[in-house]
Order: C-alpha cells, then sequence, then structure tokens
C-alpha cells in the first residue's frame, strides 16, 4: 500500500493565490494516486500541468476532486462559489470530470448545447440551482444514484424533460444531491441520464463480428 501525503492545510478561498508548496503537495497527492491505480499517466500529466500552472486554490480543488482519503480533503477546504454565470451566443458548455458544482448556475446560451456531469464533480452543499435560458439547444445531465433531478418548473417551448436508462437506477439508492432546474428553454430538452458504464472488452468486436483471434 502507498503512503497518503502529507495533506496540505492552507487557504479556504477559492480566489486566494497558492504557494510553491501548495502545488508540491498537491502534485505529491496526483503522483500517489497514479501510483495506486486511480489515475493513468496521461490524466497524470495533464493534472500535473495544470497544478504548476494554478494561482488560487479555486484552480488547484478540481485536480483532486474525484481522489479519495486525503486527496478528497482539498476539495472540502475549498468552498463552493455561490453564482456562476454563463452567458454564450453559440457553442457549447461542458461541466466534466472533475469540478466542484456552485450553489448556483445561470446559464444563458443561444445555439449551443450545455452538459453538466456531476459523476465526479464534488459538490458541498445539498442542493443545486441551475436557471437556464436556452434557445436551439439542450441541456444535459449526467448523475450518478442518490441525485435528484427536479426540472417541473422549466418552460419549454417545443421541448420536454427526458429522463433516459431509468431501468439501470438503483431504486434503494440514498439521496445524495437535488438539483433544481428552473427557466426557460426552446427547441430543445432537458435530458437526464446515469453516468455511462464502461463496455465489456471485445464487446464492440463481436458485436461487428470481429473474433479477437482473427
Amino acid at each position: 500500500m502507498s503512503q497518503e501525503p502529507v495533506w496540505w492545510t492552507g487557504g479556504a478561498q477559492p480566489d486566494q493565490r497558492v504557494s510553491h508548496d501548495d502545488r508540491e503537495r498537491v502534485a505529491e497527492v496526483l503522483r500517489v494516486s497514479a501510483g495506486d491505480g486511480r489515475l493513468s499517466l496521461e490524466e497524470l500529466e495533464e493534472r500535473l500541468e495544470s497544478c504548476f500552472a494554478a494561482r488560487t486554490y479555486g484552480d488547484l480543488a478540481p485536480l483532486v476532486a474525484d481522489l479519495r482519503g486525503q486527496a478528497a480533503a482539498l476539495a472540502e477546504q475549498v468552498p463552493a462559489k455561490e453564482v456562476t454565470r454563463i452567458h454564450r451566443e453559440g457553442g457549447n458548455v461542458r461541466y466534466e470530470g472533475s469540478w466542484v458544482v456552485p450553489r448556483r448556475l445561470e446559464i444563458e446560451l443561444r445555439g449551443g448545447n450545455v452538459l453538466l456531469d456531476f459523476t465526479s464533480a464534488a459538490v458541498r452543499e445539498p442542493v443545486t440551482e441551475v436557471e437556464i435560458d436556452i434557445r436551439g439547444g439542450n441541456l444535459r445531465l449526467v448523475v450518478p444514484d442518490g441525485y435528484v433531478v427536479d426540472a417541473e418548473e422549466v418552460e419549454f417551448r417545443g421541448g420536454s424533460v427526458v429522463h433516459r436508462d431509468v431501468k439501470d437506477r438503483d431504486p434503494n439508492a440514498p439521496l445524495v444531491h437535488r438539483v433544481n432546474v428552473t427557466g426557460e428553454m426552446a427547441g430543445g430538452n432537458v435530458v437526464v441520464r446515469p453516468p455511462r458504464t464502461p463496455r465489456e472488452p471485445g464487446r464492440l468486436r463481436r458485436m461487428l463480428g470481429r473474433g479477437g483471434d482473427r
């Protein structure tokens, strides 16, 4: 078993500047996690690059938000932002991988799609409020077992709420987090689905009629 790295105890504000020691300690967390098999070498390289380029605690927190034990404590030290506001004309908005969920997301988008993937996200509050004004695009929410999405108050013009793969959910999972979606959507849907499960090795080849012995 690998030894957990000595944890960093500095700073609680996401906008506070970090020191060289802070970056080194987070880098050590990442190296240990890669040694334990929790990160691939490619992920380690990407996260180390972001780590040494980090300026604030808010930059560092997402790098370890999905790592267990003391590594996850970094995200817990950094409080969630009160509000994140996004305004965009065209293009897509994607929150996935390791990210710290704010208490409230306000999204105004024209001609694009929004992805909010909570699979590896760090949530500090029991409820996330998402207010949308989306025209000509979809809002997709990927939520693990124990997450509840309430989009009953969204005003649709030519769309609806779609729950996919409901049969794959654990009906006995305890409530972990609630996502309340409000606002307006024109020409699109709010799509809620669970994280995708990894495909069985070789399944695609078999589906295509290509045996592994060829």
